[in-house]
């Protein structure tokens, strides 16, 4: 069982609580696969450290991810991603990290003073400009293997 690192970016100017943000990211990271069932986390007390947070912040953040099921303490071993979540759990946790990426980027955006319909197009574009490279990749994938 490999242990990946748990990373985290905090934004203490965002309008966001912290806890609400680790809270997001480690739901985003379960649900992207990047941490899987068995990874542990560090201790409440290391990540406090680490990220020059209050150890109740923390602590807070894993007491929601216990609540929701997506992390198991277990005194004495530590803090362990569960096994894989029912789909409902997992579409949810999909849908909640996307709101939160949504959050952040209106906000970060906002702040910048752009538009409403600047922001709406801008993802619209971008989103174009996501498709023609997906395709390019598949297709220059494809010409790879056929070679």
């Amino acid at each position: 069982m490999t242990n990946k690192k748990l990373i985290l970016q905090i934004d203490f100017r965002s309008g966001l609580p912290i806890y609400t943000q680790i809270v997001n990211q480690v739901q985003a990271q379960v649900a992207g696969g990047i941490l899987e069932p068995g990874n542990q986390l560090p201790t409440v007390r290391a990540l406090a450290e680490e990220l020059r947070v209050n150890f109740n912040t923390v602590a807070r953040a894993y007491r929601i991810l216990d609540e929701a099921r997506i992390i198991s303490t277990q005194q004495g071993r530590g803090t362990f991603i569960i096994e894989t979540p029912p789909p409902k759990v997992t579409e949810r946790l999909r849908r909640e990290s996307l709101e939160a990426l949504t959050q952040r980027f209106i906000s970060e955006a906002m702040r910048l003073e752009f538009s409403e319909d600047e922001i709406s197009e801008m993802v619209k574009e971008q989103l174009k400009i996501w498709k023609v490279s997906v395709a390019q990749d598949r297709n220059g994938t494809k010409e790879m293997e056929s070679e």
